[in-house]
């Protein structure tokens, strides 16, 4: 079983909440939806003229995730997506947590203001653009499985999440960390191109309860809450089985700028 961490104070638990990392994931998950709505629409809505240009729905998947993928990597890479630690993902700080890097107080506040921004995030596009967003062809940007294949969606969800986690720990625990966002860029690109038509690919509760909240369709909820946690957090147990607790340094995807870390920090024992 995974190895639990050892409850003694750290130098970066403080007695209060991180409201402004907090903040900046609401940020970093809104400014993703607004992105995915708008690539979105500019895809695949019919009056769109790239919708008329391009009538291949894998070169539309594939520019699609590189749209996708660079906005990861920009929110990633950006001043403050280096402060947060831009997760992005509830499952991703839930299993951070879980290691033992996140105090319980952040974690909460980091899995709210996910769910919080990245609802509002589509909610403010669906604002100014109602009709368009709740065409067939854009449906909020829902992540839907195939008609019929809820299995299959759950399973791919579960791996896709397996691969994306134990890329990160990986990478971001090593000397190359710093290459840890354009790994994850380059995998979300990946999976929206070749696994988007089995489960919509969301690798992300809040990503998904976006769209279910604001266009009020729950029916398929429970694959996209449940799957990439189950992947996620398999892929830190052996993870950890292998390499042990110890070698999970931070919870930063990009360790770069000059904010203090607020997670249990040991990044600079790879100096």
């Amino acid at each position: 079983a995974l190895e639990t961490p050892v409850p003694t104070r750290h130098p970066n638990d403080v007695q209060r909440l991180h409201w402004r990392e907090c903040a900046i994931e609401a940020w970093a998950l809104g400014t993703f939806m607004v992105s995915a709505a708008a690539f979105t629409l500019l895809l695949e809505h019919p009056e769109s003229p790239v919708r008329g240009v391009v009538g291949s729905d894998l070169v539309r998947r594939l520019l699609m995730g590189l749209a996708m993928g660079g906005t990861a990597m920009a929110i990633i890479y950006s001043p403050f997506g280096a402060r947060s630690g831009a997760h992005m993902n509830p499952a991703t700080t839930l299993v951070f947590a879980r290691l033992g890097k996140i105090a319980p107080r952040d974690a909460a506040g980091y899995v709210t203001a996910q769910f919080i921004g990245g609802a509002l995030g589509l909610a403010a596009v669906a604002s100014i653009a109602p009709m368009a967003v709740a065409h067939p062809s854009v449906n909020y940007v829902a992540t839907e499985p195939r008609a019929m294949q809820a299995a299959a969606a759950f399973i791919a969800e579960a791996l896709m999440s397996f691969v994306m986690m134990t890329t990160v720990l990986v990478v971001a625990n090593g000397r190359r960390a710093r290459l840890t966002g354009v790994c994850a860029g380059m995998l979300v690109a990946l999976f929206i191109t070749l696994e988007a038509p089995i489960s919509g690919m969301s690798m992300n509760p809040a990503r998904s309860f976006a769209p279910a909240i604001v266009a009020g369709n729950y029916s398929s909820i429970w694959i996209y809450f449940t799957a990439p946690l189950l992947g996620m957090a398999l892929a830190a147990e052996l993870f950890v089985r292998r390499r042990g607790l110890h070698a999970v340094l931070c919870a930063r995807l990009n360790h770069s700028g000059t904010a203090a870390c607020i997670f249990r920090c040991r990044m600079a024992e790879l100096s």
